[in-house]
C-alpha cells in the first residue's frame, strides 16, 4: 500500500493536481457541469449575445465563457482545462489566475464586440483556455523551462492556421486570438511585477 500511495502522489505532482489543487480543479468542473444542467434556458439567458449586450445585458460578457452548446462541447472544454491544469497549475497562485481568466473573459467579449460585429452569439470556455496557455506560456518562457519553445510555437501555429482557415462550424476562432492575445499580455504584466518585486527584496 505505501508504494501505492507513494506512485498516486508522483501522478497528483505530475499533473499538479497536489498542494489540494485537485479540489479547485474539482469545483471548477462541477461548477460547469452544474450550469449545464440548468437547461438551454440557462445557456440562452448567460451566453454572448450582440442584441441583448446591446440592451444592457454586459454580465454575458462574462458568463459566456461557462455555458456550452451541449455535453459534447461541454466535455471537450473540460477535458482542454484538465490538459491546461496539468501544464500550468503551478505557474501563478490562485488569485493571479483569477486575474488572468477575469481579463481573459473581457478581452474576449470586448474583442468580439469590436472587432468581430458578425458574431451574433457565443458559448464556450476555449477562449478562455486559450488565455491560460498563453499566459502560462509567458511563464514557461520567462523561466527558460525546456518546453517553452514546444508550447510558443505550437500555440501561436494552432492561432496562425485557426485565423488562416477561417470560421468553422460552431467554432469562432477569433475568441481564440482574442483570448491568447490576453493572455500573453497579462502574464507579461504579471511576470514583469514579480521581477519587480525580487529586484527590490534583494539585499
Amino acid at each position: 500500500m505505501p508504494r501505492v500511495g507513494a506512485r498516486a502522489a508522483q501522478i497528483a505532482q505530475a499533473l499538479q493536481w497536489d498542494g489540494g489543487r485537485w479540489i479547485g480543479l474539482l469545483i471548477v468542473l462541477l461548477a460547469l457541469d452544474v450550469l449545464s444542467g440548468l437547461g438551454d434556458s440557462a445557456t440562452l439567458s448567460l451566453r454572448y449575445d450582440r442584441a441583448a449586450i446591446a440592451a444592457g445585458q454586459w454580465w454575458r460578457l462574462l458568463t459566456a465563457h461557462a455555458v456550452h452548446l451541449n455535453a459534447k462541447h461541454l466535455i471537450l472544454n473540460e477535458l482542454g482545462l484538465i490538459l491546461v491544469w496539468s501544464l500550468f497549475a503551478r505557474d501563478y497562485d490562485v488569485i493571479e489566475w483569477c486575474v488572468i481568466v477575469l481579463c481573459g473573459a473581457l478581452a474576449i467579449g470586448s474583442g468580439l464586440w469590436w472587432l468581430s460585429p458578425k458574431v451574433i452569439w457565443y458559448v464556450g470556455a476555449s477562449g478562455v483556455l486559450h488565455t491560460a496557455m498563453a499566459a502560462g506560456t509567458i511563464k514557461h518562457l520567462v523561466r527558460h523551462d525546456w518546453d517553452r519553445w514546444i508550447l510558443f510555437i505550437g500555440l501561436c501555429v494552432k492561432l496562425g492556421y485557426e485565423q488562416a482557415a477561417g470560421a468553422a462550424p460552431l467554432i469562432v476562432v477569433d475568441a481564440h486570438l482574442y483570448g491568447a492575445a490576453s493572455g500573453f499580455a497579462v502574464g507579461a504584466a504579471l511576470c514583469w511585477r514579480m521581477a519587480i518585486i525580487r529586484h527590490r527584496i534583494r539585499p
